[in-house]
């Protein structure tokens, strides 16, 4: 089975192709700038990454180019739009309506719509990717795989905000939680890697990217984790400010004339270790600025470890102890001075790294010592994949 994975942001979409039997990527890619002037890439497995300028007003108009690009005669990873058999979209809110990947009807969809208060920047665009494939390939079940879906396992202990109850009532406002499609993949995958039940084991998940976010998965369930609302809450981030007293934002906003959507933009886009630093959002320009002495590149990292690694260690604590830490997404994976520097404070849990083994990038790799009470492992993520293989179990 060939699915179509989609994910859609305001103005971009990303893209891939994915045989299901092998699971192999066919083909990959995105648009970007849609709604500005628009720019296609497209990459076919073991071809050239192709790079097209072309008008894109709404995002129905950059599905149809990746169509069209996907059914190249010269360079097309299928023959023709019957060779897609499913589509999976990202959806990134399905606030409490969802407890898991669902196939998309209209019912769905208007459900998907009322949780547009609680993601405004993305359910809706999320939607619109939705209905342009509905409408350029109405005869093609599709199926939603939501970001928040698998943190619905967690207890309302974990969940409910310290607020007047009946904001819960009537907004439902509460933590749900973001990353979920990453956190599921990555807790499963390191049980296959170690040879041990996914419903036995206690795992740690620190997805670390320009998002970041670290999950508490128990017996295969999340039960905590670091973002809440929105993707605001928690770890200090590229651009986001993480856990902050809620005071600031008054104190910030009439110091610097703003309203609430002014400070809260700030702490959206202009905040986390870009705000630290004054230099980047990019953790290779961060490390690059500490080596040649910029003290502010180096407490942005450092503040960024030591938040990762309060959170792991109040999860252990969560869930009375710890088995494995998984470190993915772009920087978990990739950066092992960051990984060391967070485990460097987990020593009271008995965390071991194997310092040669942690230089690894990008692969699956167990970082920590033999005698380490908790494994350490780096598990590359696969959000795509994942969104596939429940595509096709909802299909079939």
């Amino acid at each position: 089975m060939n699915v179509l994975v989609i994910n859609c942001g305001s103005s971009s979409l990303k893209y891939q192709v994915i045989d299901s039997l092998k699971e192999e990527v066919l083909a990959k890619g995105l648009c970007e700038r849609i709604g500005i002037d628009g720019r296609l890439v497209y990459q076919p497995q073991g071809g050239e990454k192709e790079i097209t300028d072309a008008p894109m007003p709404t995002h129905k108009e950059a599905i149809s180019l990746v169509l069209a690009a996907l059914t190249n005669e010269k360079t097309g990873a299928i023959k023709d739009l019957s060779e897609i058999d499913a589509v999976g979209h990202r959806i990134v809110h399905g606030g409490e309506k969802f407890t898991s990947s669902v196939v998309i009807t209209d019912e769905v969809i208007a459900a998907v719509e009322e949780c547009n208060d609680l993601a405004p920047l993305h359910n809706p665009a999320n939607i619109i990717g939705i209905n342009a494939c509905r409408e350029l390939m109405p005869n093609v079940p599709m199926v939603g795989v939501f970001d928040t879906a698998f943190h619905q396992t967690m207890p309302k202990e974990a969940y409910m905000y310290a607020v007047p109850y009946e904001y819960y009532d009537k907004y439902k406002v509460r933590k749900y939680g973001f990353h979920g499609t990453s956190h599921s993949f990555v807790s499963k995958r390191v049980s296959e890697v170690m040879g041990v039940s996914y419903d036995s084991l206690k795992t740690i998940v620190c997805h670390l990217g320009n998002g970041a976010s670290v999950c508490a998965v128990k017996n295969g369930k999340s039960v905590d984790t670091s973002m809440g609302l929105s993707p605001l809450e928690g770890l200090v981030m590229g651009t986001r400010s993480g856990d902050i007293d809620p005071s600031a934002l008054e104190f910030i906003g009439r110091k610097e004339n703003l309203d609430t959507s002014g400070v809260v933009n700030v702490l959206n886009k202009q905040s986390g270790v870009y705000g630290v630093s004054g230099i980047s959002s990019d953790f290779r320009d961060l490390l690059k600025a500490a080596e040649e002495g910029n003290d502010r590149a180096q407490l942005a990292i450092d503040m960024f470890a030591y938040r990762v690694a309060k959170y792991v260690g109040s999860y252990a604590a969560a869930m009375n102890g710890v088995d494995v830490i998984c470190f993915t997404a772009g920087v978990g994976e990739n950066n092992g001075y960051i990984r060391t520097k967070v485990c460097n404070y987990l020593g009271f849990m008995g965390v071991s790294l194997d310092e040669e083994k942690n230089k690894v990038c990008g692969e699956e790799e167990l970082v920590s010592t033999a005698d380490s009470k908790v494994k350490v492992y780096v598990i590359p993520t696969n959000e795509e994949l994942a969104i596939a293989r429940e595509t096709v179990a909802l299909v079939k």
